[in-house]
């Protein structure tokens, strides 16, 4: 079994608390993403995929996502060859995308950083990963 360990950003919300970031790839490319040990899956937005597929295909996909601050939104899924996390490398990830409009709303208001996807817990549960908030690391297990 293999680990890799990498930074937590910690974004302060308005002194009422925090979101957590951390840096990534997609195929290659370096990539935000904001950590979310309540949503489910793996998500990213639908606009900024784009500049990280060569040729973007996508599929609607069948199920609305909830959550993000809304009830259901329609969703479209398409493959990522490579999605990277310090030295996890995950290979042709079948990936959420959707509108992350509201949340880059939400962010450029508060001035922080934009984010290009929401590392959710398919990706942190299967990869069993531990958030150590006193070194602010993420450390994955493969």
């Amino acid at each position: 079994m293999r680990i890799t360990e990498i930074p937590i950003q910690i974004l302060e919300i308005e002194s009422e608390g925090f979101h957590m970031m951390v840096q990534g790839l997609i195929n290659g490319k370096p990539a935000s993403f904001l950590v979310d040990t309540g949503a489910s899956r793996t998500v990213f937005d639908q606009e900024a995929i784009k500049a990280y597929l060569p040729k973007p295909k996508f599929k609607e996909n069948e199920k609305l996502s909830t959550g993000l601050g809304t009830n259901s939104m329609p969703s479209q899924v398409t493959v990522i060859k490579r999605i990277s996390f310090g030295d996890l490398e995950i290979k042709n990830y079948m990936a959420i995308v959707i509108d992350l409009q509201h949340v880059h709303q939400s962010y450029s208001m508060l001035g922080l950083p934009e984010i290009n996807g929401v590392l959710g817990g398919d990706i942190l549960n299967s990869h069993k990963a531990v958030i150590n908030y006193k070194k602010k690391k993420l450390k994955f297990y493969f």
